[in-house]
């Protein structure tokens, strides 16, 4: 009997979950084109919405860094198609200032919380949560379509920003005051200032909305026999990320209400003694530039762990299956992940090093930071625990999840030395801030998330991705990736600042030069096989190799037991029942057990 065969007959003896009669109607509902693909309650169909807007903004994102890269990289030349592209903000072919600081900003912005926090969360947990628990949807399906529009609301208003005659916003990511506080500072912190706080709440809205619905469909529909001890980890990961955002974003939300109070309302949260070009000052007395930076880094902290706990999700559970091993340390897994919730809350100063921060409470933040690494060493020993002497398949998902843990260490040993608060002053607002910042964050997460995507495509789309296409993409983007950023801590070493526009007025910068080039062409390589991977991603929805088996990849987990193409409602009949814990592989000569296999009287339970 095949594997196909086995796990469909497991399906069919399976057990009736609670909310089996309410569902079983969305298989003979008649589906328009809108309610099947605009407003979606399916939550695999909004997982695909949040995926492609994502990518959407990862492309807009990533041709903004090369556009502000080939400024760095030729400080002095004239480009004519940059005007055709740019109009006014590129007379000449040559980027302005105001330009190159609003392509930073909104660069910085879209790929933190557009891309790496929507893009990869708000898929990867409408897409597992209720398939890998045994539920047929979310808690609240139409607060989970509500999330979906108000991130595509989100969307909309930030993208609007970078058409207004002013410009978008360019005080940077984090809209420090009082450039993000005074509408007269610079161009950039006109209308588009406002636009980025209206585009930023909205899309807090959508990261809450979301959140409290993964919190309360893993906690209140799992299907029998699913204790919160068989869980994947990549539910674990999930739900320890839907808990960071509902405590942390309100905090972001109520610094940015603080904001747009300064901004229109003549308050002084954040304003005090402000000169703006020379003449008198202000009348705002009283505020304090630093409360908004606590506000912010308390969420912007926490925010690092948002983005990458589910890219550790999915890299345990996609090495695990191509390892043809059991997680290694699955308890230790999740303690670790409980630690870094935690810990993630109790370290956010040390962002604030240079700003006065009393030495004497920093020295509290060195060592919180430096204690958040054990829980991190721990998943990456019990990551190559996992590899050891495993039967491994190569398949692009493994890849990436083995080039996400050499991204995750590389930059997670550079966070030491900026987690010292002595080194930090020196180092602070270097490359090597972006090349750390980048390496263990963005590059990793990113990686994450196409583990994710390599992974579970079959499992989205009922076809496969093109695997040559698939090698291409990931060996020129994790070379890519390390010959971009690697340089930068060089460079950051010797005390190069980022966000400058031009390093030419600077002897001692100007022997980066060279180096800046070279950085630019790689990036210019890495950005095009994107484009590549684009073309495999919609191609492959269309024209891409069917998939014939219900489970491709020998997984245990409960997703691979549904249909090839799941309807609304994810399984046809009853839920199955889940008898041991995800990770039974090469277990009493079987290459994987099911969750949903009965346990043997031989075998122990898990």
């Amino acid at each position: 009997m095949s594997n196909e065969e086995v796990l469909h007959s497991q399906t069919a003896t399976g057990h009736v979950h609670d909310t089996d009669h309410d569902h079983n109607g969305h298989h003979h509902h008649h589906e328009t084109f809108i309610t099947k693909y605009v407003f979606s309650q399916d939550h695999k169909m909004i997982a695909k919405q949040f995926l492609i807007t994502g990518m959407f903004w990862a492309v807009m994102g990533g041709l903004m860094s090369v556009l502000f890269r080939v400024q760095l990289a030729y400080p002095d030349e004239s480009f004519p198609f940059l005007e055709t592209l740019l109009g006014k903000w590129a007379k000449g072919g040559h980027i302005s200032a105001d330009a190159y600081y609003a392509l930073v900003t909104t660069h910085g912005t879209v790929l933190v919380f557009f891309v790496l926090t929507a893009g990869l969360s708000g898929t990867f947990a409408n897409f597992l949560i209720p398939l890998q628990i045994g539920a047929r949807d979310m808690a609240s399906p139409f607060l989970n379509m509500l999330s979906y529009w108000f991130f595509l609301a989100a969307s909309v208003v930030m993208l609007s920003s970078v058409f207004v005659e002013t410009g978008p916003f360019s005080g940077g990511w984090t809209a420090y005051p009082p450039l993000s506080a005074l509408g007269s500072a610079s161009p950039g912190s006109k209308t588009g200032m406002d636009l980025w706080l209206i585009a930023m709440a909205l899309f807090v809205v959508s990261s809450l909305l979301g959140g409290l619905n993964y919190i309360a469909t893993i906690l209140n529909m799992r299907t029998k026999g699913m204790t919160m001890t068989r869980l994947p980890l990549t539910i674990w990961a999930l739900f320890f990320t839907a808990v960071l955002g509902v405590l942390s974003f309100p905090v972001l939300l109520s610094g940015f209400i603080l904001l747009i109070f300064d901004r229109n309302f003549g308050t002084s949260f954040y304003l005090s003694d402000i000169y703006v070009n020379g003449v008198g000052a202000l009348p705002n007395e009283g505020g304090s530039a630093i409360l908004y930076q606590h506000l912010f880094w308390f969420l912007g902290h926490p925010e690092v762990y948002i983005i990458i706990l589910p890219a550790m999700g999915i890299v345990s559970e996609v090495m695990s299956t191509n390892a043809r091993k059991p997680i290694f340390g699955y308890m230790a897994m999740v303690g670790s992940l409980f630690a870094i919730a935690v810990l993630a809350f109790l370290v956010w100063a040390h962002h604030m090093f240079v700003s006065g921060l009393n030495p004497f409470l920093g020295s509290f933040f060195v060592l919180l930071t430096l204690l958040i690494a054990v829980p991190s060493a721990i998943k990456v020993f019990n990551w190559l625990t996992t590899l050891w002497r495993g039967n491994i398949r190569f398949t692009p998902g493994m890849l990436y999840s083995i080039g996400f843990v050499s991204m995750f260490i590389s930059g997670g040993l550079t966070g030491i030395y900026l987690g010292n608060s002595a080194l930090d002053i020196h180092l602070h607002d270097t490359y090597f801030i972006v090349a750390h910042f980048h390496i263990v964050m963005g590059v990793a997460g990113i990686f994450g998330m196409y583990a994710g995507i390599y992974h579970w495509f079959p499992k989205m789309y009922g076809r496969y991705l093109n695997n040559t296409l698939a090698y291409i993409h990931f060996w020129i983007t994790f070379v890519g990736a390390y010959l971009i950023f690697w340089p930068m801590h060089y460079e950051g070493l010797a005390g190069m600042p980022r966000r400058y526009y031009d390093y030419t007025n600077w002897e001692s910068f100007k022997m980066f030069a060279g180096v800046n080039l070279f950085i630019t062409v790689v990036a210019l390589i890495v950005f095009a096989v994107q484009i590549l991977f684009l073309f495999n991603f919609f191609y492959s929805i269309f024209k891409g190799r069917k998939v014939t088996s219900q489970n491709p990849w020998g997984s245990n987990t409960l997703e691979w037991t549904a249909p090839i193409r799941p309807g609304h409602g994810n399984w046809e009949g009853e839920i199955p029942e889940v008898h041991r814990w995800a990770y039974d592989y090469g277990k009493d000569g079987k290459d994987f057990i099911a969750q949903t296999t009965p346990v043997g009287a031989e075998e122990g339970k898990h």
